[in-house]
């Protein structure tokens, strides 16, 4: 792609986030998410492949469906409370429909199914983009809301760590296994959205990172699927000693940075009196760490198939740069200790 055309399109992701993150009129919210919408179809269908478009024209379809969605029920509260504004959000009808549009928008169980699609027709570049940066606009929203309906959050933050769970089970596509965690991670923010927004935005930024270093790592090996991870002991020798490290973080695993957010969450649940809940989702969480177990599995204790079918391609020198990855890894592991200053920092 044109580097100009690239820059406009990164312009016009940034734009369309920052209009929507400074809005409080639903009319400004709704041209953010369409902005930031269409300047990613280009980036998601640049490699003409005829997977790559059949995952862009399911994106599209449902990014429009969930902003007529979102536009209809702004306009019902309008008509409703006389009333434009994000945090104005009084009557139950449109903050319903609002919630379902930005579950949709984002992901959410049971309007998930869009998701493991679209990300496994996508080059790991774009999916990490849809997989973090998409995520921010919607997730600005769902913190200005109101929620009047507690119940509907619950029931989407559980049916999602749930199905996250469960639906990558059975996957050998990689780009899958992390569509999966994506849902399974995002119903543990919605779970605890109405107790403790600041936990919700602890939660994204600390996925936000793990996930980061996930898809540099399968970027560096060039991987696609769970087979394919074996030969990475022949040319990156110290990333795939680290990289069990930063999936068991993805997975919430104690004493790694992914195990903060999962137990600041289950501590404010038992204190809402959500027992239950709580002991539910720790147990979604172990389906989620069996599949990150898996993929740890193959790619640190399994040799490459030495057959013809399966000789080791060729290894050219990859352009990426390092700094990122090494940065995100030292994030994703060793930030458990400062948890005590985090908890101090959420609490001003």
């Amino acid at each position: 792609m044109n580097p100009y055309i690239l820059a406009i399109l990164l312009f016009g992701l940034g734009l369309g986030t920052t209009i929507t993150f400074a809005s409080s009129h639903w009319l400004l919210a709704w041209m953010g998410l369409e902005i930031n919408t269409l300047a990613i179809i280009p980036l998601m269908a640049q490699h003409h492949h005829p997977r790559a478009v059949e995952a862009t024209t399911k994106y599209f379809l449902t990014q429009a469906t969930a902003a007529a969605m979102l536009l209809f029920a702004s306009t019902t509260n309008a008509w409703l409370t006389g009333q434009w504004d994000i945090q104005q959000m009084t009557h139950p009808i449109p903050t319903t429909m609002i919630t379902l549009a930005l579950a949709l928008k984002i992901g959410l169980a049971p309007m998930h199914s869009w998701l493991p699609e679209v990300l496994q027709g996508l080059d790991l570049t774009t999916g990490l983009i849809l997989s973090t940066w998409q995520k921010l606009a919607p997730f600005a929203l769902f913190l200005q809301l109101q929620p009047n309906n507690p119940t509907l959050l619950i029931l989407l933050g559980i049916s999602s760590t749930l199905i996250g769970g469960w639906g990558g089970l059975n996957q050998t596509q990689l780009r899958k296994i992390l569509a999966y965690s994506s849902i399974a991670h995002l119903g543990w923010m919605t779970l605890i959205i109405q107790f403790s927004p600041s936990l919700t935005l602890l939660t994204l930024l600390t996925y936000f990172v793990m996930t980061f270093s996930t898809f540099l790592v399968f970027k560096i090996n060039k991987a696609t699927n769970v087979n394919s991870l074996a030969i990475s002991w022949t040319k990156t020798p110290i990333i795939t000693s680290l990289a069990p490290l930063v999936l068991l973080s993805l997975g919430g695993l104690p004493p790694l940075t992914g195990f903060m957010p999962k137990w600041l969450i289950l501590q404010e649940l038992t204190k809402q009196d959500l027992p239950l809940l709580a002991t539910m989702a720790a147990l979604t969480a172990l389906l989620s760490l069996y599949f990150y177990l898996r993929l740890s599995y193959a790619m640190t204790l399994t040799m490459f198939p030495n057959n013809l079918a399966g000789t080791t391609p060729w290894r050219f020198h990859t352009p990426q740069l390092n700094l990122p990855l090494a940065i995100s890894t030292s994030a994703t592991i060793l930030l458990l200790p400062l948890t005590p200053a985090i908890t101090a920092l959420l609490t001003l």
